[in-house]
């Protein structure tokens, strides 16, 4: 079964407009078209519940695995490829070992593997990256550090603001950083934790008694 539609929810231009290279170059390519929110992405399901969904679930508004699966039980035709920079073990091994409609690619992949998987998933078909494969056969950990040993003190302050509501662009100002420089402490504390999304971030952050309840709000 090849797909007749695609669906990118990212919210980066640079992968969006590559995804459409890389698909618009291939035989037969299919409809394209693009979701920049939650929302946005429903509607496009419910016209066309049969369409392969690449998306980026660390920047896509899904605060929970939970909203994925969900996704995929309300449109159960459809086919999804999750194509980030990290994604956390336990997330990793959730997807793989208990629903096969979702196919995983990072976006480090080598480009010829990310064409190989894109002409799996666009033919109906599971794809799992060699990377991601590799991981799911090492044994489930979690750090049991306390964030001091896990995090460098830039981190854990970052962290701490992100906790308290604060946007990237107000973090790199109040800290005379450069956007992209807040952006890269996020992907590494993201990557430490083993955590996919801010929602995830706040409660790894209060779990280990960085933020008070008293202090957070969203």
């Amino acid at each position: 079964m090849n797909m007749e539609r695609v669906i990118i929810a990212d919210n980066q231009d640079i992968t969006r407009i590559g995804m459409e290279t890389l698909i618009s170059a291939k035989k037969g390519a299919p409809i394209i078209l693009y979701a920049g929110q939650k929302h946005d992405l429903i509607k496009l399901l419910i016209s066309y519940p049969e369409s392969l969904i690449i998306l980026d679930y660390t920047l896509f508004d899904l605060e929970r695995i939970e909203d994925l699966l969900n996704l995929g039980l309300r449109f159960p035709l459809s086919h999804w490829l999750l194509f980030s920079d990290e994604l956390s073990n336990d997330f990793l091994r959730r997807i793989v070992y208990g629903y096969s409609q979702y196919s995983i690619l990072l976006k480090s992949c080598e480009l010829d593997e990310i064409n190989i998987g894109l002409a799996h998933t666009l033919k109906g078909e599971r794809f799992v990256c060699s990377r991601v494969a590799n991981m799911m056969l090492q044994p489930s950990s979690r750090p049991s550090e306390s964030l001091d040993r896990i995090l460098t003190n830039t981190e854990r302050e970052i962290l701490k603001e992100i906790a308290l509501g604060k946007t990237t662009k107000e973090i790199a100002a109040n800290r005379n950083l450069s956007f992209h420089t807040v952006i890269t402490h996020r992907k590494n504390i993201f990557r430490k934790l083993e955590v996919n999304n801010v929602h995830e971030a706040i409660k790894y952050a209060m779990r280990a008694g960085l933020v008070d309840l008293a202090e957070y709000y969203i």
